[in-house]
């Protein structure tokens, strides 16, 4: 437990904004596994460890545990306890578009599988967490090893069309994908099984206040140090052990005296807004998802990719852009004030190997728009578009459905209030990538 004679306050404060920040990702992660893997009374329970829940229909407005949802594809959800041994995932062979991310306790990528990554063929490939020393077994395409034992498996797949044969035809991919212990993939006998932990109850108040803390040790059990960790990582760890916290979880907030715990406060409330900041000057998504390797020591901005959304994907498989403020200036813009569009020109549509959208979200909490049209997003999924007379494509984003056809065709909802549009490019180009194409503005009409 700290020592207050050996801290001094200030330390105390910065070291606790930084873990804030730190931990924010890892936070976000656990509430959701607590309610897929753990509360099998969670309506989102997936079934415990090793085991796929597949969505086989299209999110709509009434789906809020997910933040930012995504129609282009639709999500299997798996986590792994990768202590005793590594899991084998599987997958078919397909001809449409798919990819499976697998995400560490802190979301960043150990790896991905998928169209753009390792082709459309079937293969099984291993997931090893930072403890196994094994050797490769014969057949497996390739290995994913992690940073953390605890981790999740994200596979999306595309979505084509709401008829219930296209639905049907994406749940028999989705039901192909395939979990399997190392054990039962070679005909080996199981290792003995990890000890069960005694899982924090979650609760949505827990960043709030210095029992962030007591969670963020617990977790850092399943968070071994490494020499695959940045710096940053070794050199905060080293000033959260000064605190006490070190991964054994019997880290206990309420024995702290009250001048500790009122320097704790200071911090989360500095860590809070140096995130509030980092999310409003964001543009797009460069940098903002990806390995390990990619991202290093940033924890601001791993902070700042779970807060907008902790799956996301690295910029070469999808570039998220955002339409955070319109042209004018105003932030957020507001479809109760006034209508806007986007207009594409002349052979500027973005630039995607695979395809493109545009959803928009009511704020806050980045909902989906509920409609006349059930429309969620636009894009080159969307059947009917019309192109400006000179070859350009614009879109019509308002509350209400425009008069005229045309305009009707290119609608894209937007909420009675304050909204963003975020625009996904799957696959994206090389000029994406580089910043020679840039996404049109937001235009108030």
């Amino acid at each position: 437990m700290v020592n207050p004679a050996l801290v001094d306050p200030a330390t105390i404060r910065a070291t606790a904004a930084e873990a804030w920040i730190r931990a924010h990702p890892v936070l976000r992660n656990y509430r959701t596994l607590y309610a897929q893997a753990l509360d099998d009374a969670d309506p989102g329970y997936v079934g415990g460890f090793g085991v796929f829940r597949h969505t086989s229909r299209p999110a709509t407005p009434a789906d809020t545990d997910a933040v930012t949802p995504d129609n282009d594809t639709l999500p299997s959800r798996a986590w792994l306890d990768l202590r005793a041994e590594p899991w084998v995932l599987s997958v078919p062979s397909d001809a449409g578009y798919r990819v499976l991310a697998v995400h560490e306790l802190d979301t960043l990528q150990a790896g991905l599988i998928g169209s753009r990554t390792t082709g459309q063929e079937a293969g099984d490939f291993l997931v090893a967490g930072p403890d196994w020393t094994g050797e490769t077994p014969p057949g497996i395409a390739g290995v994913i090893r992690t940073a953390t034992r605890l981790v999740s498996v994200l596979a999306h797949t595309r979505l084509t069309g709401n008829s219930p044969a296209e639905l049907a035809e994406l749940r028999a991919v989705q039901e192909q994908y395939r979990l399997r212990p190392l054990h039962e993939y070679t005909g080996s006998p199981a290792p003995a099984p990890a000890p069960e932990p005694v899982w924090p109850v979650w609760r949505d108040e827990v960043p709030d206040g210095a029992e962030f803390l007591t969670f963020l040790d617990f977790l850092l059990g399943f968070f071994p140090l490494t020499d695959r960790l940045p710096p940053a990582e070794s050199e905060l760890r080293g000033r959260l052990t000064d605190l006490g916290i070190d991964g054994r979880g019997e880290f206990e907030p309420a024995v702290l005296p009250l001048e500790t715990r009122a320097e704790l406060d200071r911090g989360i409330a500095d860590g809070r807004a140096r995130l509030t900041r980092a999310v409003t000057e964001l543009r797009d998504s460069a940098g903002l998802f990806g390995t390990r390797e990619q991202l290093g020591g940033d924890f601001l901005r791993q902070a700042v990719a779970a807060e907008l959304g902790p799956y996301g994907l690295p910029v070469e498989e999808v570039w998220y852009g955002r339409w955070a403020a319109d042209s004018a200036g105003h932030r957020p813009p507001n479809a109760a004030d006034r209508d806007y569009l986007i207009r594409f020109a002349p052979d500027a549509l973005p630039p995607a190997r695979f395809f493109w959208s545009a959803t928009a979200y009511a704020l806050p909490g980045h909902r989906l728009v509920d409609n006349t049209l059930d429309r969620y997003s636009i894009g080159a999924h969307t059947p009917g578009l019309v192109r400006d007379r000179d070859g350009g494509l614009t879109l019509y984003v308002q509350h209400k459905r425009p008069a005229d056809a045309e305009h009707s065709a290119n609608w894209l909802p937007a909420p009675d209030g304050p909204f963003a549009v975020v625009l996904r490019i799957r696959g994206p180009e090389a000029s994406v990538l580089d910043g020679r194409w840039q996404p049109p503005p937001l235009t108030p009409r």
